[in-house]
């Protein structure tokens, strides 16, 4: 019986020894593929197919790629890994119309930048552009516009005040009775410094008051359903509302 056990031990020695090769080998096998990949970054890291050679601007309508990228100070060729995200966002975050911004990776060469604006209000015409007003009653004026958006043009709004004042009203206004408006004219007298003259893109003009003029505005579409289409008029909304066909 002992000389069979020895038999059996003996004959296992030459197994286990493989068993102990191939796990060296497996082993040395994982470490040298490490290294080579390690070397792979390093070179990888080095080379010029590390670098930026495309930023992809989205979600911009009135600023442009242009000036995203130059906010964003990315300069091709530098490297992709070394640009500081928050930091790009947080530059491009500096121009007054952009709302919240975000940066981002896409390997192997491009920085994809996804920008959401603040709302349009409207347009003042500074020479042959046109300059856009936001949401919060700042007017661009770094950003020139050949052609203004759906967004009124604003005309004679030569006080701050009153125009910060109708901003507030246009903000509580829903974005299809907004383009509704092709002008508004801020025509103060001497009784009610707060009368506007609007032009519509129906044809229709309103004469109104900045004063609670939301709320009234957004009774336009249903006033103007019950008119003649065919028969353009002026619609006054100032003190009660009541409208008075052309001659």
């Amino acid at each position: 019986m002992e000389e069979e056990k020895i038999i059996s031990i003996e004959e296992r020695i030459p197994k286990l020894k493989e068993k102990r090769r191939k796990k060296a080998n497996r082993t040395l096998l994982f470490y040298l593929t490490l290294f080579f990949l390690l070397i792979a970054i390093i070179v990888y890291l080095q080379s010029p197919f590390s670098n930026v050679a495309y930023v992809a601007v989205e979600g911009n309508n009135v600023i442009t790629d242009e000036q995203v990228i130059a906010y964003s100070e990315l300069e091709l060729d530098q490297n992709i890994w070394r640009m500081n995200k928050k930091l790009v966002e947080e530059k491009i975050k500096e121009h007054p119309i952009v709302k919240d911004v975000k940066a981002e990776r896409k390997l192997p060469q491009t920085v994809r930048i996804t920008v959401s604006e603040k709302r349009i209000v409207g347009y003042i015409k500074e020479k042959d552009y046109y300059l856009p007003i936001v949401n919060d009653g700042v007017i661009i004026t770094n950003t020139e516009i050949a052609k203004p958006g759906s967004a009124p043009l604003f005309v004679n709004f030569t006080d701050e005040l009153y125009l910060q004042r109708f901003v507030e009203e246009l903000n509580q206004l829903p974005t299809h009775i907004l383009k509704m408006i092709s002008e508004v004219h801020w025509k103060p007298t001497e009784h009610n410094k707060y009368s506007i003259v609007l032009y519509m893109n129906d044809g229709f003009i309103v004469n109104a008051t900045i004063r609670d003029f939301a709320n009234k505005m957004n009774t336009y579409p249903s006033i103007v359903a019950q008119l003649d289409t065919e028969e353009k008029g002026i619609i006054h909304m100032d003190v009660g509302v009541y409208v008075e066909t052309f001659k």
